[in-house]
């Protein structure tokens, strides 16, 4: 029987989880989340004018990054970490210490559930890393550690005990995750559909990972988060999440680990302009029609048992495989490499491998 954890997970965490905002101006919305967001620490990644003032509201514990603390951390391996993007979110990973990372845009708002309470969006996150994922076999329950459900009639025994969940993947209300083509038909749709269910994505599924509302165990997958490079001087933006979805979910199905999907909602309070985002997409619409099925092909050998090694492994079969789709690919599979090189630096005991679990390795 699926035991749900008694534990309560925000006070439990509350030293082991950083909170990263990636913004280009004050954070007044931080207002809004204070009773959820004021005990932990946040991680700030100031994008664009470095000589900007970002403002803070008072009462919380935070630093901030700009671009030139980017260029005087990392060096001449700064050049791995976009610009004018929001990509940028991923250094907040790289530099934290913490076991756990919860990233959230600054247009995301307290939602509220359909009784009307506010959602604290980072507990329920929480509760999803803290519980096992089944990714090996699908329950029609969706999660069986929550209040309320078990494994149905013909659920495997030997599957139970689930795996570690690496990625909790969280959703919006309001303003819909859409790509410009989709926008630009659809200009009023909201998303007011509150599905009060999580589950597992199975072994062998890719997703769009959207990283607005968005946790992960930074010791089991960290490295593997890089939100590639996108926005200033790059051939495409908008799929930053994406591409950090698409390796992440690779190397958590080789090595054993559990993607999460559903539960929390934010509020997405903004629109992005259509016609602004389809010129930074409209190379990635066509591409991404190569980029699926390779990553649906990629194999990675038995003998990469951290999450580095399969990083690298990827990078290479970037370098061999997408660089025929565009000279973009070679440029972004040196940067994957960049981008371990200089995780390793800053975390030079390395994020504890992930060691391939004994499902993953019948």
């Amino acid at each position: 029987m699926a035991q749900p954890s008694t534990v309560s997970p925000a006070t439990l965490l509350k030293d082991e989880l950083d909170i990263v905002i990636p913004t280009i101006r004050n954070l007044d919305f931080l207002e809004m989340w204070r009773p959820f967001f004021q005990p932990y620490h946040l991680i700030i990644v100031q994008d664009g004018d470095p000589s900007k003032t970002i403002k803070v509201p008072p009462g919380f514990d935070y630093e901030l990054y700009n671009r030139n603390d980017i260029n005087r951390i990392l060096g001449p391996k700064s050049s791995c970490i976009s610009f004018k993007d929001s990509a940028c979110r991923c250094f907040g990973y790289m530099v934290s210490k913490k076991k756990y990372i919860y990233t959230i845009d600054d247009d995301c708002f307290v939602a509220k559930d359909p009784t009307g309470k506010d959602i604290n969006a980072l507990e329920q996150h929480i509760k999803n890393l803290l519980s096992p994922s089944t990714p090996f076999f699908f329950n029609t329950l969706y999660d069986p550690y929550r209040d309320g459900a078990d494994f149905v009639r013909g659920y495997p025994f030997s599957l139970r005990e689930g795996v570690p969940t690496a990625v909790s993947h969280g959703l919006w209300l309001n303003i819909p995750d859409y790509d410009a083509p989709t926008q630009l038909v659809k200009p009023l749709e909201r998303n007011s559909r509150y599905v009060d269910a999580i589950m597992t994505i199975p072994k062998g599924t890719l997703f769009p990972m959207c990283g607005m509302n968005l946790a992960f165990n930074r010791e089991l997958i960290g490295p593997a988060m890089y939100f590639g490079l996108m926005g200033d001087g790059q051939p495409i933006g908008r799929y930053d999440d994406m591409w950090a979805g698409w390796c992440t979910k690779v190397i958590c199905d080789h090595l054993g680990l559990g993607v999460k999907t559903g539960l929390p909602y934010i509020w997405h309070s903004k629109a992005s302009n259509p016609f602004v985002n389809l010129k930074k997409e409209y190379k990635g619409i066509y591409w991404q029609e190569e980029l699926i099925p390779f990553f649906q092909s990629v194999t990675l050998p038995k003998d990469c048992t951290t999450v580095q090694q399969c990083y690298i492994e990827i990078s290479k079969q970037v370098k061999a495989k997408l660089s025929k789709v565009d000279d973009y690919f070679n440029k972004l599979a040196d940067a994957m490499v960049t981008w371990i090189e200089a995780w390793d630096e800053l975390n030079p005991s390395g994020a504890k491998p992930a060691e391939l679990s004994k499902v993953a390795s019948k």
